[in-house]
């Protein structure tokens, strides 16, 4: 072979090599685009429902009870079907909330699947219905590691009709439901009716599966 040609299939190996190494470095799950659902400044992208109170503060969203003691929901503007949710949350208070999935609401009547998130005891990252069918899963053993007063880190995988929570790096329930398969909605931050309650969260974010 001629030294050309052979300098010539050395560097086409060369940059062959390069483009394969280098130009596609991630695998389909490191492709998933990730969303901040909040952004540590205002409440772009969501909705209020209700006249329960919603602001930013030091960074962190902020839910606590407004004039009416009320239900009360923050919901994302866009719909979300197959994902992974992380956030953290702080109970400021001895009161009840929640994160719901795939749901809709209409004033504050809300349909759609609320993962708990609620006093010790009370099973938080269970599985409740709204207008519907009620408790679809409890965690067993219940909550032991919820930090009262302290932050929690939460994540919820939604894919298809499965659906799994973990509450401090801990799986606590893993559901598979037709009727969640079939759902499409937003996502909610829940404040729960009654005096006193108030809810910190921080680092909400998404990944689209």
């Amino acid at each position: 072979m001629p030294r050309t040609k052979s300098i010539l299939l050395i560097l086409s190996l060369f940059f062959l090599e390069s483009f394969s190494v280098y130009d596609f470095p991630f695998t389909s799950n490191e492709r998933n685009e990730s969303i901040q659902l909040f952004n540590g400044i205002d409440l772009s992208g969501w909705i209020i429902h209700g006249t329960e109170r919603w602001y930013v503060e030091d960074g962190e969203l902020v839910c606590e009870n407004g004039p009416d003691n009320q239900y009360g929901y923050l919901s994302t503007s866009e719909y979300f079907d197959d994902f992974i949710l992380t956030l953290e949350f702080k109970q400021e208070s001895n009161g009840n909330s929640g994160v719901f999935f795939r749901s809709t609401l209409e004033g504050v009547i809300i349909s759609g699947w609320q993962v708990e998130i609620a006093p010790p005891g009370l099973a938080t990252a269970g599985i409740y219905e709204s207008y519907g069918r009620g408790w679809l899963i409890k965690p067993n053993p219940k909550d032991e590691n919820l930090n009262i007063g302290n932050w929690n880190s939460m994540k919820i995988m939604v894919d298809g009709d499965i659906v799994k929570t973990w509450l401090n790096g801990v799986e606590m329930i893993s559901l598979e439901d037709k009727l969640i398969g079939k759902g499409k909605g937003s996502i909610a931050l829940q404040i729960h009716e009654g005096d006193n309650v108030k809810v910190r969260w921080r680092n909400i974010e998404l990944e689209k599966l």
